[in-house]
């Protein structure tokens, strides 16, 4: 067979580990609390992309959930699984974000950030009122954590 008549490869990016630990903490943390609210009722959507024991660390599995935010849609203030480090990154939009005692931030696409265990994760939104934002949340956790999000009061 010719070159010419063969099919045409289109090889994708290599996933690094980053973006697969972004990607499962993202997941996890929203599809366990289920559809979150904007405060002008636009939801945002959760979808588990990726849920496996890691199997050379017993004990510990690695979760990864796509949140999408509709424009101006906000997640309440709230905290993770007390085992659960999280990456996030963000896929497309921006999203503003504040953990614990650190500086509010404006995370634009292709950027990220992480949650220690415990973290207060206190703002959570789309920073546009007009746009979508899309976020690929990644959990490392111990296997038995079932709860992945809990709001604070």
């Amino acid at each position: 067979m010719k070159n010419e008549d063969q099919p045409i490869r289109r090889g994708r990016k290599p996933i690094t580990i980053r973006t697969i630990i972004a990607a499962t903490c993202a997941t996890i943390t929203f599809s366990m609390a289920g559809a979150v609210f904007a405060q002008d009722g636009d939801a945002q959507t959760v979808t588990k992309n990726f849920e496996a024991a890691i199997p050379n660390i017993p004990g510990k599995s690695l979760i990864a959930l796509e949140v999408d935010y509709a424009p101006g849609a906000a997640s309440p203030s709230h905290t993770h699984a007390k085992s659960a480090f999280i990456y996030a990154y963000v896929i497309s939009g921006a999203m503003e974000s504040k953990v614990n005692d650190d500086k509010t931030r404006i995370f634009r696409a292709g950027e990220s950030w992480s949650e220690a265990p415990g973290a207060i994760h206190s703002i959570s939104r789309n920073a546009s009122k007009t746009k979508p934002a899309k976020l690929l949340a990644v959990f490392v956790l111990d296997t038995d954590d079932k709860v992945l999000t809990t709001p604070t009061k």
